[in-house]
Protein backbone atom coordinates (compact mmCIF):
# COMPACT_ATOMS: atom_id res chain seq x y z
CA UNK A 1 0.00 0.00 0.00
CA UNK A 2 1.07 3.74 -0.47
CA UNK A 3 3.02 5.09 2.09
CA UNK A 4 1.07 7.45 5.18
CA UNK A 5 0.59 8.43 8.56
CA UNK A 6 1.35 6.15 11.20
CA UNK A 7 -0.44 7.64 14.16
CA UNK A 8 -3.50 10.22 14.64
CA UNK A 9 -1.84 13.05 14.36
CA UNK A 10 2.23 11.87 14.07
CA UNK A 11 4.33 12.64 11.00
CA UNK A 12 6.27 8.78 10.78
CA UNK A 13 5.45 6.87 7.54
CA UNK A 14 4.67 3.16 7.72
CA UNK A 15 5.81 1.59 4.50
CA UNK A 16 4.29 -1.41 2.70
CA UNK A 17 6.99 -3.60 4.43
CA UNK A 18 6.19 -2.86 7.60
CA UNK A 19 2.43 -3.20 6.72
CA UNK A 20 3.54 -7.07 5.67
CA UNK A 21 5.51 -7.42 8.91
CA UNK A 22 2.28 -6.50 11.12
CA UNK A 23 0.08 -9.21 8.86
CA UNK A 24 3.20 -11.36 9.39
CA UNK A 25 2.57 -10.78 13.34
CA UNK A 26 -0.82 -11.47 12.70
CA UNK A 27 -0.86 -14.25 11.42
CA UNK A 28 1.90 -15.96 13.51
CA UNK A 29 -0.62 -15.39 16.65
CA UNK A 30 -3.05 -16.90 14.52
CA UNK A 31 -1.14 -19.78 13.79
CA UNK A 32 -0.70 -20.19 17.52
CA UNK A 33 -4.23 -19.62 18.07
CA UNK A 34 -5.46 -23.13 16.43
CA UNK A 35 -2.57 -24.56 17.11
CA UNK A 36 -4.03 -24.58 21.10
CA UNK A 37 -7.55 -24.40 20.02
CA UNK A 38 -7.30 -27.83 17.16
CA UNK A 39 -5.33 -29.76 19.71
CA UNK A 40 -7.50 -31.15 21.40
CA UNK A 41 -9.18 -33.02 18.53
CA UNK A 42 -6.11 -35.12 17.95
CA UNK A 43 -6.24 -36.57 21.53
CA UNK A 44 -10.68 -37.29 21.47
CA UNK A 45 -9.38 -40.95 22.08
CA UNK A 46 -7.28 -40.71 24.95
CA UNK A 47 -9.07 -38.33 26.88
CA UNK A 48 -12.34 -39.72 26.15
CA UNK A 49 -11.52 -43.34 27.64
CA UNK A 50 -9.34 -41.56 30.30
CA UNK A 51 -12.58 -39.81 31.81
CA UNK A 52 -15.10 -41.98 30.93
CA UNK A 53 -17.33 -40.04 28.24
CA UNK A 54 -19.49 -40.46 25.38
CA UNK A 55 -19.02 -39.09 21.70
CA UNK A 56 -21.62 -36.60 22.39
CA UNK A 57 -19.62 -35.01 25.35
CA UNK A 58 -16.66 -34.65 23.55
CA UNK A 59 -18.34 -32.80 21.00
CA UNK A 60 -19.56 -30.52 23.53
CA UNK A 61 -16.35 -30.05 24.85
CA UNK A 62 -14.16 -29.80 21.13
CA UNK A 63 -16.93 -27.66 19.94
CA UNK A 64 -20.07 -25.85 21.70
CA UNK A 65 -18.14 -25.07 25.40
CA UNK A 66 -15.58 -23.72 23.50
CA UNK A 67 -17.55 -21.40 20.63
CA UNK A 68 -19.90 -20.41 23.07
CA UNK A 69 -18.10 -18.35 25.32
CA UNK A 70 -15.43 -17.88 22.60
CA UNK A 71 -18.27 -15.85 21.14
CA UNK A 72 -20.05 -14.07 23.50
CA UNK A 73 -16.79 -13.15 25.18
CA UNK A 74 -15.99 -11.30 21.61
CA UNK A 75 -18.82 -8.86 21.43
CA UNK A 76 -17.80 -6.76 24.46
CA UNK A 77 -13.81 -7.61 23.58
CA UNK A 78 -14.23 -6.36 20.19
CA UNK A 79 -16.50 -3.06 21.81
CA UNK A 80 -12.83 -2.32 23.71
CA UNK A 81 -11.19 -2.70 20.32
CA UNK A 82 -13.11 -0.21 18.57
CA UNK A 83 -12.31 2.27 21.09
CA UNK A 84 -8.46 1.10 22.40
CA UNK A 85 -5.40 -0.12 21.55
CA UNK A 86 -5.74 -3.09 19.42
CA UNK A 87 -2.63 -4.65 19.75
CA UNK A 88 -2.51 -4.34 23.30
CA UNK A 89 -5.96 -6.32 23.30
CA UNK A 90 -4.08 -9.20 21.15
CA UNK A 91 -1.16 -9.20 23.26
CA UNK A 92 -3.61 -9.49 26.32
CA UNK A 93 -5.58 -12.15 24.91
CA UNK A 94 -3.17 -14.50 23.75
CA UNK A 95 -1.02 -14.49 27.09
CA UNK A 96 -4.79 -15.42 28.57
CA UNK A 97 -5.07 -18.42 26.00
CA UNK A 98 -1.45 -19.69 26.23
CA UNK A 99 -1.75 -19.81 29.60
CA UNK A 100 -4.63 -21.73 30.00
CA UNK A 101 -3.84 -23.93 27.46
CA UNK A 102 -0.62 -24.46 29.60
CA UNK A 103 -2.81 -25.56 32.66
CA UNK A 104 -5.17 -28.16 30.26
CA UNK A 105 -2.06 -30.46 30.95
CA UNK A 106 -3.23 -30.50 34.66
CA UNK A 107 -6.37 -31.03 34.78
CA UNK A 108 -7.46 -33.83 37.12
CA UNK A 109 -11.13 -34.29 36.20
CA UNK A 110 -13.33 -33.86 33.20
CA UNK A 111 -15.08 -30.51 34.60
CA UNK A 112 -11.34 -28.84 35.02
CA UNK A 113 -10.57 -29.59 31.44
CA UNK A 114 -13.85 -27.92 30.58
CA UNK A 115 -13.55 -24.87 32.48
CA UNK A 116 -9.62 -24.47 31.32
CA UNK A 117 -11.00 -24.87 27.72
CA UNK A 118 -13.35 -21.89 28.58
CA UNK A 119 -10.54 -19.80 29.59
CA UNK A 120 -8.93 -21.14 26.06
CA UNK A 121 -12.18 -19.54 24.27
CA UNK A 122 -12.15 -16.51 26.17
CA UNK A 123 -8.84 -15.52 25.62
CA UNK A 124 -8.88 -16.50 21.93
CA UNK A 125 -12.02 -14.07 21.24
CA UNK A 126 -9.32 -10.93 21.60
CA UNK A 127 -7.61 -12.28 18.57
CA UNK A 128 -9.23 -12.17 15.45
CA UNK A 129 -11.75 -9.18 15.59
CA UNK A 130 -9.44 -6.43 16.91
CA UNK A 131 -6.99 -7.93 14.05
CA UNK A 132 -9.24 -7.83 11.37
CA UNK A 133 -9.86 -4.40 12.11
CA UNK A 134 -6.07 -3.60 11.79
CA UNK A 135 -5.47 -5.14 8.48
CA UNK A 136 -8.31 -3.22 7.13
CA UNK A 137 -6.53 -0.29 8.57
CA UNK A 138 -3.03 -1.70 6.74
CA UNK A 139 -4.49 -2.57 3.46
CA UNK A 140 -7.01 -0.77 1.14
CA UNK A 141 -10.18 -2.43 0.20
CA UNK A 142 -8.44 -3.41 -3.74
CA UNK A 143 -6.23 -5.53 -1.65
CA UNK A 144 -7.75 -7.05 1.56
CA UNK A 145 -9.18 -10.05 0.67
CA UNK A 146 -5.73 -11.26 -0.03
CA UNK A 147 -4.52 -9.54 3.34
CA UNK A 148 -7.23 -11.24 4.97
CA UNK A 149 -6.62 -14.98 3.24
CA UNK A 150 -3.10 -14.80 4.35
CA UNK A 151 -4.05 -13.99 7.48
CA UNK A 152 -6.63 -16.51 7.37
CA UNK A 153 -4.08 -18.64 6.63
CA UNK A 154 -2.91 -19.26 10.25
CA UNK A 155 -6.38 -21.62 10.57
CA UNK A 156 -4.37 -24.06 8.34
CA UNK A 157 -1.13 -23.92 9.41
CA UNK A 158 -2.07 -23.61 13.42
CA UNK A 159 -4.00 -27.18 12.48
CA UNK A 160 -1.66 -28.58 10.61
CA UNK A 161 1.09 -28.19 13.43
CA UNK A 162 -1.34 -29.43 15.80
CA UNK A 163 -2.11 -32.27 13.64
CA UNK A 164 1.67 -33.02 13.01
CA UNK A 165 3.15 -32.65 16.18
CA UNK A 166 -0.28 -34.49 18.46
CA UNK A 167 0.16 -36.69 16.27
CA UNK A 168 4.51 -37.66 16.94
CA UNK A 169 3.26 -36.91 20.67
CA UNK A 170 0.66 -39.19 20.85
CA UNK A 171 2.43 -42.23 19.36
CA UNK A 172 5.57 -41.37 21.41
CA UNK A 173 3.68 -40.98 24.75
CA UNK A 174 0.56 -43.57 23.55
CA UNK A 175 -1.82 -42.37 25.70
CA UNK A 176 -0.22 -39.24 27.44
CA UNK A 177 -2.61 -36.59 26.10
CA UNK A 178 -1.05 -34.06 29.07
CA UNK A 179 2.11 -33.36 27.70
CA UNK A 180 1.31 -31.48 24.43
CA UNK A 181 -0.77 -29.01 26.60
CA UNK A 182 1.98 -27.94 28.63
CA UNK A 183 4.44 -27.59 25.90
CA UNK A 184 2.14 -25.53 23.47
CA UNK A 185 1.04 -23.41 25.98
CA UNK A 186 4.57 -21.74 26.25
CA UNK A 187 5.56 -19.84 23.31
CA UNK A 188 2.46 -17.84 23.20
CA UNK A 189 3.01 -16.17 26.07
CA UNK A 190 6.48 -14.98 25.01
CA UNK A 191 5.22 -14.26 21.74
CA UNK A 192 2.69 -11.66 23.42
CA UNK A 193 5.62 -9.65 24.21
CA UNK A 194 6.23 -9.34 20.33
CA UNK A 195 2.98 -8.07 19.74
CA UNK A 196 2.93 -5.59 22.13
CA UNK A 197 6.54 -3.79 21.43
CA UNK A 198 6.20 -4.19 17.74
CA UNK A 199 3.17 -3.51 16.46
CA UNK A 200 1.99 0.03 15.81
CA UNK A 201 -1.68 1.30 16.61
CA UNK A 202 -2.84 3.13 12.81
CA UNK A 203 -5.68 5.31 13.03
CA UNK A 204 -9.21 4.00 11.98
CA UNK A 205 -9.85 4.29 8.46
CA UNK A 206 -6.25 4.76 7.67
CA UNK A 207 -6.17 2.39 4.51
CA UNK A 208 -9.17 4.54 2.94
CA UNK A 209 -6.81 8.01 3.36
CA UNK A 210 -9.87 9.14 6.32
CA UNK A 211 -9.97 9.74 9.93
CA UNK A 212 -13.15 8.75 12.09
CA UNK A 213 -14.30 10.21 15.09
CA UNK A 214 -12.92 9.03 18.33
CA UNK A 215 -16.47 7.79 19.38
CA UNK A 216 -17.56 4.66 17.57
CA UNK A 217 -20.66 2.87 16.60
CA UNK A 218 -22.65 1.38 19.58
CA UNK A 219 -23.37 -2.27 19.05
CA UNK A 220 -26.71 -1.81 18.56
CA UNK A 221 -26.12 0.92 15.65
CA UNK A 222 -23.51 -1.29 14.37
CA UNK A 223 -26.04 -4.51 14.57
CA UNK A 224 -28.96 -2.66 12.90
CA UNK A 225 -26.89 -1.24 9.59
CA UNK A 226 -25.17 -4.72 8.97
CA UNK A 227 -28.89 -6.28 9.40
CA UNK A 228 -30.05 -4.07 6.88
CA UNK A 229 -27.74 -5.53 3.96
CA UNK A 230 -29.44 -8.12 2.80
CA UNK A 231 -25.89 -9.53 0.88
CA UNK A 232 -24.10 -9.45 4.88
CA UNK A 233 -27.14 -11.31 5.60
CA UNK A 234 -26.92 -13.74 2.91
CA UNK A 235 -23.23 -13.81 3.66
CA UNK A 236 -23.09 -14.80 7.20
CA UNK A 237 -26.15 -17.53 6.80
CA UNK A 238 -24.17 -19.36 3.74
CA UNK A 239 -21.00 -18.81 5.94
CA UNK A 240 -22.86 -20.38 8.63
CA UNK A 241 -23.75 -23.87 6.90
CA UNK A 242 -19.93 -23.76 5.87
CA UNK A 243 -18.72 -23.58 8.59
CA UNK A 244 -20.67 -26.03 10.47
CA UNK A 245 -19.58 -28.54 7.20
CA UNK A 246 -15.63 -27.43 8.02
CA UNK A 247 -15.70 -27.31 11.60
CA UNK A 248 -17.07 -31.09 12.08
CA UNK A 249 -14.99 -32.41 9.43
CA UNK A 250 -11.71 -30.45 11.09
CA UNK A 251 -12.43 -31.56 14.59
CA UNK A 252 -13.57 -35.06 13.86
CA UNK A 253 -11.37 -35.69 10.85
CA UNK A 254 -8.74 -37.46 13.23
CA UNK A 255 -10.77 -39.52 14.82
CA UNK A 256 -12.49 -41.12 11.29
CA UNK A 257 -9.21 -42.10 10.00
CA UNK A 258 -8.00 -43.92 12.85
CA UNK A 259 -11.45 -45.57 12.92
CA UNK A 260 -12.51 -46.12 9.62
CA UNK A 261 -9.22 -46.49 8.12
CA UNK A 262 -7.11 -48.12 11.54
CA UNK A 263 -4.49 -45.96 10.40
CA UNK A 264 -1.25 -45.23 13.18
CA UNK A 265 -1.47 -41.88 15.10
CA UNK A 266 1.54 -40.83 13.30
CA UNK A 267 0.23 -41.75 9.84
CA UNK A 268 -3.04 -39.63 10.17
CA UNK A 269 -1.16 -36.63 11.77
CA UNK A 270 1.41 -36.45 8.81
CA UNK A 271 -1.82 -36.97 6.69
CA UNK A 272 -4.23 -34.17 7.80
CA UNK A 273 -1.22 -32.16 8.55
CA UNK A 274 -0.08 -32.14 4.63
CA UNK A 275 -4.27 -31.43 3.59
CA UNK A 276 -5.08 -28.90 6.36
CA UNK A 277 -1.96 -27.43 5.96
CA UNK A 278 -1.25 -27.32 2.43
CA UNK A 279 -4.57 -27.46 1.24
CA UNK A 280 -6.72 -24.97 3.37
CA UNK A 281 -3.83 -23.05 2.91
CA UNK A 282 -4.17 -22.87 -0.78
CA UNK A 283 -7.74 -22.12 -0.72
CA UNK A 284 -7.52 -19.49 1.12
CA UNK A 285 -5.00 -17.40 -0.46
CA UNK A 286 -6.05 -18.55 -4.21
CA UNK A 287 -10.05 -17.52 -3.00
CA UNK A 288 -8.39 -14.21 -1.70
CA UNK A 289 -6.04 -13.21 -4.62
CA UNK A 290 -8.82 -14.60 -7.12
CA UNK A 291 -12.04 -12.43 -5.46
CA UNK A 292 -9.58 -9.34 -5.42
CA UNK A 293 -9.20 -9.60 -9.36
CA UNK A 294 -12.95 -10.57 -9.84
CA UNK A 295 -14.57 -8.11 -7.89
CA UNK A 296 -12.68 -5.26 -9.67
CA UNK A 297 -14.68 -5.89 -12.72
CA UNK A 298 -17.62 -6.52 -11.34
CA UNK A 299 -18.37 -6.58 -7.14
CA UNK A 300 -20.66 -9.68 -7.51
CA UNK A 301 -18.21 -11.85 -8.33
CA UNK A 302 -17.11 -11.61 -4.22
CA UNK A 303 -19.97 -13.74 -3.57
CA UNK A 304 -20.53 -15.98 -6.83
CA UNK A 305 -17.32 -16.89 -6.62
CA UNK A 306 -16.87 -18.67 -3.68
CA UNK A 307 -20.68 -19.95 -4.55
CA UNK A 308 -19.65 -22.06 -7.24
CA UNK A 309 -16.20 -23.18 -5.90
CA UNK A 310 -18.69 -24.47 -3.15
CA UNK A 311 -20.82 -26.53 -5.54
CA UNK A 312 -17.83 -28.00 -6.75
CA UNK A 313 -15.88 -28.98 -3.71
CA UNK A 314 -19.55 -30.99 -2.55
CA UNK A 315 -19.14 -34.27 -4.79
CA UNK A 316 -15.23 -34.66 -3.56
CA UNK A 317 -17.18 -34.75 0.83
CA UNK A 318 -18.84 -38.04 -0.72
CA UNK A 319 -15.72 -39.85 -2.66
CA UNK A 320 -13.40 -38.80 1.21
CA UNK A 321 -16.57 -40.18 3.22
CA UNK A 322 -17.61 -43.24 1.60
CA UNK A 323 -14.69 -44.60 -0.12
CA UNK A 324 -13.33 -48.51 1.04
CA UNK A 325 -9.66 -47.06 -0.10
CA UNK A 326 -7.45 -44.81 2.72
CA UNK A 327 -5.09 -43.36 0.03
CA UNK A 328 -9.04 -42.43 -2.20
CA UNK A 329 -10.27 -41.10 0.85
CA UNK A 330 -6.95 -38.80 1.47
CA UNK A 331 -7.11 -37.72 -1.69
CA UNK A 332 -10.29 -36.60 -1.82
CA UNK A 333 -10.17 -35.09 1.29
CA UNK A 334 -7.27 -32.80 0.06
CA UNK A 335 -9.74 -31.34 -3.23
CA UNK A 336 -12.46 -31.04 -0.56
CA UNK A 337 -10.99 -29.38 1.73
CA UNK A 338 -9.15 -27.17 -0.61
CA UNK A 339 -12.07 -25.93 -2.20
CA UNK A 340 -14.24 -26.14 0.94
CA UNK A 341 -12.23 -23.00 2.15
CA UNK A 342 -12.14 -20.72 -1.23
CA UNK A 343 -14.55 -18.66 0.22
CA UNK A 344 -13.05 -17.83 4.00
CA UNK A 345 -11.19 -14.51 2.83
CA UNK A 346 -14.41 -13.26 1.05
CA UNK A 347 -16.56 -13.64 3.89
CA UNK A 348 -13.65 -11.01 6.30
CA UNK A 349 -12.66 -8.85 3.75
CA UNK A 350 -16.55 -8.19 2.59
CA UNK A 351 -17.54 -8.06 6.36
CA UNK A 352 -15.22 -5.48 6.43
CA UNK A 353 -15.65 -4.14 3.22
CA UNK A 354 -19.56 -3.55 4.53
CA UNK A 355 -18.91 -2.05 7.70
CA UNK A 356 -18.43 1.85 8.43
CA UNK A 357 -14.97 2.77 9.52
CA UNK A 358 -15.92 3.15 13.28
CA UNK A 359 -17.47 -0.31 13.13
CA UNK A 360 -15.24 -2.55 12.04
CA UNK A 361 -14.16 -4.56 15.45
CA UNK A 362 -17.67 -5.02 16.38
CA UNK A 363 -18.94 -6.13 12.85
CA UNK A 364 -15.86 -8.93 12.84
CA UNK A 365 -17.36 -10.18 16.06
CA UNK A 366 -20.66 -10.31 15.36
CA UNK A 367 -19.92 -12.60 12.63
CA UNK A 368 -17.07 -14.76 14.56
CA UNK A 369 -19.99 -14.70 16.75
CA UNK A 370 -22.25 -16.24 14.90
CA UNK A 371 -20.71 -18.17 12.59
CA UNK A 372 -18.29 -19.94 15.22
CA UNK A 373 -21.43 -20.42 17.49
CA UNK A 374 -23.17 -22.48 14.52
CA UNK A 375 -19.87 -24.00 13.38
CA UNK A 376 -17.18 -24.31 15.94
CA UNK A 377 -20.30 -25.23 18.44
CA UNK A 378 -22.57 -26.81 16.66
CA UNK A 379 -20.37 -28.68 14.14
CA UNK A 380 -18.51 -30.62 16.62
CA UNK A 381 -21.35 -31.52 18.88
CA UNK A 382 -24.07 -32.46 16.17
CA UNK A 383 -21.30 -34.82 15.03
CA UNK A 384 -20.56 -36.20 17.82
CA UNK A 385 -24.63 -36.76 18.65
CA UNK A 386 -24.92 -38.39 15.58
CA UNK A 387 -22.11 -40.57 16.60
CA UNK A 388 -23.35 -41.67 19.46
CA UNK A 389 -27.10 -42.37 17.61
CA UNK A 390 -25.66 -44.22 14.32
CA UNK A 391 -23.86 -46.33 16.30
CA UNK A 392 -25.97 -49.22 17.24
CA UNK A 393 -26.38 -49.39 13.30
CA UNK A 394 -22.98 -48.91 11.57
CA UNK A 395 -20.78 -49.03 15.02
CA UNK A 396 -17.24 -47.48 14.08
CA UNK A 397 -18.42 -46.59 10.90
CA UNK A 398 -20.87 -44.37 12.39
CA UNK A 399 -18.57 -41.36 11.99
CA UNK A 400 -18.12 -41.79 8.45
CA UNK A 401 -22.41 -41.15 8.31
CA UNK A 402 -22.46 -38.41 10.75
CA UNK A 403 -19.49 -36.33 8.85
CA UNK A 404 -21.67 -37.31 5.26
CA UNK A 405 -24.78 -35.55 7.24
CA UNK A 406 -23.03 -32.73 8.10
CA UNK A 407 -21.37 -32.63 4.69
CA UNK A 408 -24.64 -32.43 2.85
CA UNK A 409 -25.46 -28.91 4.62
CA UNK A 410 -22.57 -27.38 2.54
CA UNK A 411 -24.96 -27.13 -0.36
CA UNK A 412 -27.06 -24.40 1.71
CA UNK A 413 -24.48 -22.44 2.05
CA UNK A 414 -23.63 -21.89 -1.78
CA UNK A 415 -27.33 -20.86 -2.34
CA UNK A 416 -27.04 -18.23 0.35
CA UNK A 417 -23.65 -16.80 -1.48
CA UNK A 418 -25.55 -16.85 -4.54
CA UNK A 419 -28.44 -14.67 -3.19
CA UNK A 420 -25.79 -12.28 -1.86
CA UNK A 421 -23.97 -11.57 -5.15
CA UNK A 422 -27.24 -10.12 -6.18
CA UNK A 423 -27.24 -7.00 -3.76
CA UNK A 424 -23.78 -6.80 -3.17
CA UNK A 425 -22.79 -3.70 -5.23
CA UNK A 426 -25.69 -1.70 -4.00
CA UNK A 427 -25.10 -2.35 -0.57
CA UNK A 428 -21.40 -1.19 -1.03
CA UNK A 429 -22.34 1.52 -2.39
CA UNK A 430 -24.18 2.76 0.30
CA UNK A 431 -21.14 1.95 2.02
CA UNK A 432 -19.13 4.29 -0.15
CA UNK A 433 -21.98 7.09 0.64
CA UNK A 434 -21.28 6.88 4.15
CA UNK A 435 -17.48 6.66 3.91
CA UNK A 436 -17.76 10.24 1.90
CA UNK A 437 -19.17 11.90 4.81
CA UNK A 438 -15.70 10.96 6.28
CA UNK A 439 -13.03 13.67 5.16
CA UNK A 440 -9.45 13.37 4.80
CA UNK A 441 -7.32 15.13 6.86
Amino acid sequence: MDDRRSEPGAKQIISAGYSNYVLGVLFVVYVINFIDRQILSVFIGPIKQEFGVSDTVMGLLVGFAFALFYTIAGIPIARWADRGNRRTIIALGLTVWSAMTFMCGYARSFGQLALLRVGVGVGEAAGSPPAHSLISDYFPPSKRATAMGIYAWGVYVGSALAYLGGGYLREQFVDDWRTPFILLGLPGIFFALVVRFTVKEPPRGYSEESTVSAEPSTFGETLHYLLSCPSWVNLVAGSCFLSLMGFGVLMWGYEFFGRVHHMMPMEIGLWMAAIVGFGGSLGTLAGGTITDRLSQRDPAWAMRFPARVTWACLPFAFIFLLADSGWVAMLSFFIFYLLANVYVPAMHSLNQNLARLSMRATAAAILLFIVNLVGAGLGPLLVGFMNDLYAPYWGEQAIRYSLLSISVLGAFGAVFFQRSARTLAEDLARRDLDHSAVRPD
